[in-house]
């Protein structure tokens, strides 16, 4: 199966999870079968200078982040980190997590959230 990319569903969430300004989110899936139902979430995240993914805490799933572009502040459990492109955030089911855009440059992220077995 191919999507094109003119087929991904493209959403804009105000102050997500009570986060600042706009959160851009490009799905890749359409729904947890295309992850066998082993997950909810395959997507490209977009933060715009002064965007931020607000905290929260994941139960009963874990995201993964892997930072494409830009400068962020992680928050990983309380711990504020600077991640940069190429690296990785894992939050754990339990614990929680933010992602803020405090520089001039678009921050973009691929978003993964898979079930915890």
């Amino acid at each position: 199966m191919i999507r094109l990319a003119k087929d991904t569903k493209v959403v804009y969430k105000e102050h997500f999870k009570g986060g600042d300004g706009t959160t851009k989110i490009t799905n890749f899936i359409n729904d947890p079968s295309d992850l066998n139902n082993m997950g909810r979430l395959y997507s490209r995240i977009t933060l715009e200078p002064g965007a931020s993914i607000g905290y929260h805490v994941h139960e009963g799933d874990r995201e993964l982040f892997y930072f494409l572009q830009g400068t962020a502040e992680y928050n990983d459990n309380g711990e504020i980190r600077t991640v940069t492109a190429g690296d990785v955030a894992i939050c754990p089911a339990g614990t929680g997590h933010s992602l803020a855009n405090k520089t001039d440059e678009t921050v973009e992220v691929i978003a993964v959230i898979v079930y915890e077995e």
